[in-house]
C-alpha cells in the first residue's frame, strides 16, 4: 500500500504539477491501473491495448469530463 502512495505522490508532484481537486480521482484510478498492470508481461503494449480494449465503442465528451453534462442530447435534424 505504501508504495501505490509513493508512487502517486511522485506522479502529482513530478508528471500532473498542477491538479485540480475535483478531478483528484481520475489521477487516482489512472495511478491504480498502472499498478495493478505492472506485471503485465508485454509491458506498456500491453497495457495500452488494454486501454483500447476498454474504450471501443464508447464516447467521452469535453462536457461530460468537466461536469457539464445536458440532461437532453439534441436529436438528428434539430
Amino acid at each position: 500500500m505504501e508504495n501505490f502512495w509513493s508512487l502517486l505522490k511522485q506522479s502529482l508532484n513530478g508528471t500532473y504539477v498542477s491538479v485540480a481537486p475535483y478531478h483528484l480521482f481520475r489521477y487516482v484510478d489512472e495511478q491504480a491501473f498502472r499498478y495493478n498492470e505492472r506485471k503485465n508481461i508485454a509491458g506498456d503494449l500491453g497495457r495500452f491495448r488494454h486501454v483500447v480494449r476498454g474504450t471501443c465503442g464508447k464516447r467521452l465528451t469535453y462536457n461530460e469530463v468537466i461536469g457539464k453534462v445536458d440532461d437532453v442530447l439534441p436529436q438528428d435534424g434539430d
